[in-house]
């Protein structure tokens, strides 16, 4: 039985954005600083679909969320 989750870019992002939202992460930090919301076992699968999409894991958050839309101008 296969328990490992699927991480696609998209469900990547959204996991951040709601981070950012709640306060946990700040747009700046790095990518990795997702790493401690992210299981261990499955680190390496989200590491892999970002690399999938050139993102390094040094880039801020907010690269990641480029396709974030704001409610405010």
């Amino acid at each position: 039985m296969d328990t490992a989750v699927k991480y696609d870019i998209g469900v990547i992002r959204e996991e951040a954005r709601q981070l950012v939202k709640k306060g946990l992460l700040d747009r700046q930090q790095p990518i990795y600083s997702l790493c401690r919301y992210v299981p261990n076992r499955d680190w390496i699968l989200f590491e892999t679909e970002l690399e999938k999409h050139e993102f390094l894991l040094r880039d801020r958050i907010i690269d990641l969320l480029s396709s974030e839309t704001w409610e405010e101008d």
